[in-house]
């Protein structure tokens, strides 16, 4: 069988979306599947081209023309899924719903290619509040004529069916072989080191932390409390969000902005920790029920850690603390107390995953793609 993952992006050593599709591809190989990777990139000299496997399949050139022509030429796609005998396209959904890509996938159905899409996140719309809504609108209009043309959708979430097309239910998953399991417990009597790892967006909710950092510091305890966020801001919103508190209320000595780190600096930056965060305000993109890849990948590391959505794989395990779903400020005494008893060690913590490595999450996409 041969499958050709397409994703309407290029990739960074440092992005964890990155990391992921990677580990994707990786688990299907080793479920027996002949894969290639198909992916849009731009270069240094602002060529945007398309890319299968690292081989240029088509160069746009630069400009304007250029900028429109990836966004409505798919025929290089088309001519190497049908030279090539391509049996399944999984696709990752990028909410670029329109006329053209639903010619692409309309055009692979009627030379028997089977499709996948995967939407990574749902449901989504409310994280474009803040930004570039024309998006979601135009998506709004077409994605459920692209979903017709999918076999079926694989989604992180519980749901059965999105946009009238049948779901294959998965979760996030973990390739242990490439994240490395803590080595380093630090007394935690004196001070707590905590770290959030993420491409910063509001839904994120990092400033809840900040602001229950201000409280708990306003009154001169002598127990430390260090927050390192590691990732950029998305946009503005985030920036602010996160800047002008920590200098309004004087946290500087408290918190440390790392940017973007992967490979041996992010270790060392984990090695220095105590305990993880991940999301703390899903709400506010109208997410209850989500499968995150950070949670997984803290896990994954032996840390316990602290979000607010629901995720059926951690809601029972003792080294989670919940935080209530609303705009409140982090509670931070109770966050060190949390920390101070840990009920797992990290290899404890790291072996009640096993179960989500991708191997095993990717093998049910395999298993329905085998079907007749």
């Amino acid at each position: 069988m041969k499958a050709l993952f397409l994703v309407f992006h290029g990739f960074q050593e440092y992005n964890g979306i990155s990391k992921k599709i990677k580990y994707q591809i990786h688990a299907l190989q080793q479920c027996g599947i002949e894969m290639h990777t198909c992916y849009y990139d731009v270069t240094l000299d602002r060529h945007r081209q398309w890319l299968v496997d690292g081989k240029v399949i088509k160069d746009f050139g630069t400009g304007t023309i250029a900028k429109i022509k990836k966004r409505v030429d798919f025929r290089a796609i088309i001519h190497y899924v049908l030279s090539q005998k391509i049996d399944w396209v999984y696709l990752r959904y990028y909410h670029n719903s329109n006329p053209f890509t639903i010619h692409l996938l309309e055009t692979l159905r009627k030379a028997n290619v089977r499709i996948l899409l995967e939407i990574p996140t749902y449901p989504y719309d409310q994280e474009y509040s803040s930004f570039n809504k024309s998006v979601v609108y135009i998506d709004r209009l077409f994605r459920h004529s692209l979903c017709k043309q999918a076999n079926a959708i694989v989604t992180f979430s519980n749901e059965k069916e999105i946009f009238g097309q049948r779901t294959i239910r998965i979760s996030n998953g973990i390739d242990f072989e490439h994240i490395p399991l803590r080595q380093t417990l630090h007394d935690t009597s004196q001070e707590l080191h905590l770290i959030g790892v993420a491409e910063i967006h509001f839904w994120h909710g990092f400033d809840r932390l900040i602001k229950g950092l201000a409280l708990y510091y306003r009154s001169n305890p002598t127990y430390k409390v260090y927050f390192h966020m590691v990732g950029s801001p998305f946009g503005e919103r985030e920036r602010q969000e996160l800047e002008k508190p920590i200098q309004t209320y004087g946290l500087q000595p408290y918190i440390f902005l790392h940017g973007a780190q992967h490979g041996q600096d992010l270790d060392e930056l984990f090695e220095k920790a105590d305990f993880a965060v991940g999301s703390l305000a899903r709400h506010r993109s109208g997410i209850d029920r989500i499968k995150t890849l950070k949670n997984r990948e803290y896990a994954a590391r032996g840390f316990g850690f602290i979000y607010s959505e629901t995720d059926d794989d951690f809601e029972q395990m003792p080294y989670i603390l919940k935080a209530p779903a609303d705009e409140s400020p982090i509670d931070i005494s109770a966050l060190i107390e949390f920390c101070k008893n840990p009920s797992s060690t990290p290899q404890e913590i790291r072996a009640s995953i096993r179960h989500l490595s991708w191997q095993e999450q990717m093998k049910k996409v395999y298993d329905y793609m085998k079907k007749p």
